[in-house]
């Protein structure tokens, strides 16, 4: 199975990089690249533990959808995201967050997933898959970075002033 890792330093407070990476409305607006949009579960807010939320976005050339629950929740530390349904044979996303000091937070993903097919699918991860993915990742961090060390970040939580 692939393990992607991937890791950014942002210049915010952990709580405001934690919210803003479970936000539906900042995961829409840091997946510009893949036109992402809810189509069920959780439309809007803040996803919590045991909810989930039905993805649909473009990514190598289709339109795939992809159902992930929330399977551990302890903010603001770390979340992670598992597939209910999807085109993988498995996947499970680690969003972990450290607070380097008050206003700066280093964001950890990992990403393990399995591709279906058997050995044409492991020749997909090791061709396509896995470099897709470790791009989107990097993509999505910068633009959550750009976020939540701007004002922009007011747009997403606003009823939180002070983190």
């Amino acid at each position: 199975m692939p393990i992607i890792r991937t890791s950014a330093r942002i210049n915010a407070p952990i709580e405001r990089v934690f919210d803003l990476a479970r936000c539906v409305e900042a995961h829409i607006a840091t997946s510009s690249i893949t036109g992402e949009r809810v189509i069920a579960g959780r439309k809007s807010g803040l996803i919590e533990y045991g909810e989930s939320v039905t993805w649909e976005a473009k990514h190598l050339g289709q339109t795939r959808r992809l159902k992930v629950q929330v399977t551990e929740f302890d903010r603001p530390n770390q979340f992670v995201d598992e597939m209910v349904t999807g085109d993988f044979r498995s996947l499970r996303h680690v969003h972990r967050f450290k607070s380097i000091d008050d206003n700066q937070t280093e964001v950890m993903d990992e990403l393990v997933y399995k591709a279906p097919m058997g050995f044409i699918g492991t020749l997909a991860e090791k061709l396509v898959i896995t470099s897709h993915l470790q791009k989107f990742l990097n993509d999505r961090n910068h633009q959550l970075k750009e976020i939540a060390e701007s004002d922009r970040w007011m747009e997403f939580l606003p009823n939180t002033t002070t983190i």
